[in-house]
């Protein structure tokens, strides 16, 4: 699945504006984080980064250096494939790049090794970014990095269908998202009202929110706690809509958007990088995005990326006012014209290339409430174990209780890695 979105102190007017209000303890209450001394960036900062991000930071940096002119910025484009043992390798090797961008999921991983550098608090103040997305920084109650760019997910569909289905500003709650799936179908003719990730790697992404908009919690007193009622409430729910064929268990991959744009497929579960999908293969104008139905409460997942500075770092300082400069709320907006990245500083989305978007607009609200698995180190391992089990009770109509009751073992088998 796709990994996906304050300033330097180089006066005093911008340092206030960044950090008004947040004291010291906003980098969190463990480990001290050192501060950085003030005046432009210089040196080589290094930087590791991966996908589209690695191929265009290069050349998006040259304005960073065009204001601190004896500084430079070496970024080298990494596979996400590969990011993962290249990084643990090079902690290993005290062989390590100043900067690396970090998939929010691996930031418990690699922060409990000890190799990454608390985050100063006199250039970051965390009311700045989507509070889920600082909170994929904090480990053991110290942040170490920053968010750069965030994701969420939405209910994209297609809105003729909607209005046929009588649902023309698409679901607002559990029970509407299953009276607009089964009327897709009865009233608008589409094959599937639906489609949601039967369980395939990743799932965890699409079935989690359901949980936590029903007041379910992945931990409680830094332990996991997987089988709670309400989070196997979640799961019967949502396996509801492949028990009652509202959604394909067992859709071709690349199928999705074709069936969507024919009309086949009604409605989908996904994040923002679809808009533009849609668009290339011919639904512009023909569909909408609305919010995660709620339960107890609308809440959606949020993923992206951050970036981390290594103690190991030859040039921490600069490599610090390197990433206050990509969180500044302009460049963090052409950042996002240029790649379509979408801003982790929430003032960002005050700007009109963003705010007068009406779909981006039900992500950047979404985004405030969107939330991410526990920081803990082990999650990798358990998501792999939950996206078995979700399979199991989506494609295969397993017990969600037993299929829980399956992952909590597991979790209390590898334990949190804290």
């Amino acid at each position: 699945m796709r990994q996906r979105w304050l300033a330097v102190a180089a006066s005093a007017a911008l340092m206030v504006s960044v950090t008004a209000g947040c004291g010291r303890d906003d980098s969190g209450g463990g480990e001290t984080a050192r501060s950085v001394a003030e005046g432009k960036a210089t040196g080589e900062i290094t930087v590791w980064a991966m996908g589209t991000e690695g191929e265009k930071l290069g050349e998006f940096a040259k304005a960073f250096t065009a204001e601190n002119p004896e500084a430079t910025v070496n970024v080298t484009a990494v596979p996400w494939d590969s990011a993962q043992q290249k990084i643990s390798s090079a902690i290993a090797a005290e062989q390590t790049p100043d900067v690396s961008m970090i998939g929010t999921t691996m930031q418990g991983e690699f922060a409990t090794t000890g190799a990454l550098d608390p985050t100063p608090a006199d250039l970051f103040g965390k009311d700045v970014f989507f509070p889920g997305a600082w909170d994929t920084t904090v480990v053991d109650d110290t942040s170490y990095g920053i968010p750069w760019y965030v994701e969420t997910r939405g209910i994209f569909y297609r809105t003729d269908l909607a209005r046929k289905a009588g649902f023309p500003d698409g679901p607002k709650t559990w029970e509407d998202l299953t009276a607009f799936a089964k009327a897709l179908q009865d009233k608008a003719g589409a094959k599937w009202g639906i489609n949601l990730q039967p369980g395939k790697t990743g799932s965890w992404q699409s079935i989690l929110p359901f949980g936590w908009s029903n007041g379910a919690s992945l931990e409680s007193d830094g332990k996991w706690t997987f089988d709670t009622p309400q989070m196997a409430e979640a799961l019967t729910y949502y396996q509801s809509f492949f028990k009652n064929k509202l959604s394909p268990a067992d859709l071709p991959q690349g199928a999705l958007e074709p069936a969507f744009v024919k009309g086949e497929i009604g409605a989908f579960m996904s994040g923002p990088w679809h808009v533009g999908i849609l668009n290339e293969q011919g639904a512009k104008g023909k569909f909408a995005v609305a919010p995660m139905p709620a339960r107890q409460s609308s809440t959606s997942f949020i993923g992206g990326s951050n970036l981390a500075v290594f103690k190991d770092a030859e040039n921490r300082d600069a490599a610090w006012k390197f990433l206050a400069w990509l969180s500044k709320p302009d460049v963090q907006v052409k950042w996002y014209q240029a790649v379509n990245d979408l801003p982790a500083v929430q003032s960002a989305w005050d700007d009109p290339a963003l705010a007068d978007d009406p779909m981006l607009k039900v992500f950047g609200t979404q985004l405030e409430s969107a939330k991410a698995p526990p920081s803990f180190p082990t999650w990798t391992q358990l998501a792999a174990t939950f996206d078995v089990e979700a399979e199991k009770v989506c494609v295969a109509g397993a017990d969600p209780a037993a299929a829980l009751k399956a992952v909590q073992s597991q979790a209390e088998s590898i334990g949190t890695g804290s």
